[in-house]
């Protein structure tokens, strides 16, 4: 059976990732903080789908229980699926916020997806197969609706899932951004806000649901709230036509006035 590696799946947008991958019939190796909530949520999924389920603790902050998590990914049996979905959210501005608290999210949003990434993908490279599924953020898209880092770190997600799989899709792996915007999850609470205040928030199950129409399609990017995927391809177009002028070897005419 293939297995699946979920991380922050104790709660919210990974727990619904580790019921939608077990009703698939995936073993599971769950990662969070949380070990009580894993071994709930390891024990109903066992008892529901009769699959196999390993937890691994671990707080993605710290480089030496990334380690642990990425021991795994490097190990047998083999990871064929990793749903980097573990991530944090940070309210205020560069001016206001302990630049502590900024590296922790720093660690947590880019440091840990991006050493998950390395430790899983030459696995799935020699063997022709395998899945990366990195849980972004429309913000990373919007930064100028978020103060401070928090948007930047998930345009680093998309961006990173961008360059992966232009470097890996050729060799069996597909890799998938997914650009949530407001979600029913715990990520609110925990960074101080109030979910409440927010209009359209999307029910995670939907949300995940959504995503998983997107990785059955092979996308590259799932944005689940937008209606038209036209709008998304006139974006990409935009941006090729912007790239068109990179190889210029002099600057243009409106800075050589």
């Amino acid at each position: 059976m293939s297995i699946a590696l979920i991380t922050g799946a104790s709660s919210g947008i990974g727990a619904v990732y580790a019921r939608r991958f077990a009703a698939r019939g995936y073993n599971l190796v769950l990662v969070a903080r949380a070990v009580d909530r894993l071994n709930d949520l390891a024990a109903v999924l066992r008892g529901t789908y009769g699959v196999e389920v390993e937890i691994i603790p671990a707080d993605l902050v710290d480089p030496a229980q990334i380690e642990v998590v990425s021991k795994r990914l490097r190990s047998e049996p083999p990871i064929e699926v990793l749903v980097n979905n573990a991530g944090a959210g940070l309210l205020g501005g560069f001016a206001t916020v302990d630049p502590a608290e900024m590296e922790r999210l720093l660690r947590l949003n880019v440091v840990a997806p991006t050493l998950l990434v390395s430790a899983v993908v030459g696995g799935m490279i020699a063997r022709g197969k395998g899945a990366i599924i990195n849980v972004g953020s429309v913000l990373g898209l919007l930064p100028e609706y978020a103060p401070g880092i928090y948007a930047a770190t998930k345009s680093y997600v998309l961006t990173m899932s961008q360059s992966l799989a232009a470097e890996v899709s050729s060799k069996g792996v597909y890799v998938q951004a997914v650009l949530p915007a407001a979600t029913r999850t715990e990520i609110y609470e925990r960074a101080g806000g109030d979910i409440s205040k927010i209009p359209n928030v999307m029910e995670v199950d939907d949300l995940v649901d959504a995503a998983l129409v997107g990785f059955d399609r092979k996308e590259l990017v799932t944005i689940p709230p937008v209606p038209d995927v036209e709008a998304w391809d006139a974006f990409e177009q935009a941006r090729g036509v912007l790239a068109q002028g990179f190889s210029n070897s002099q600057p243009a005419a409106r800075y050589r006035a």
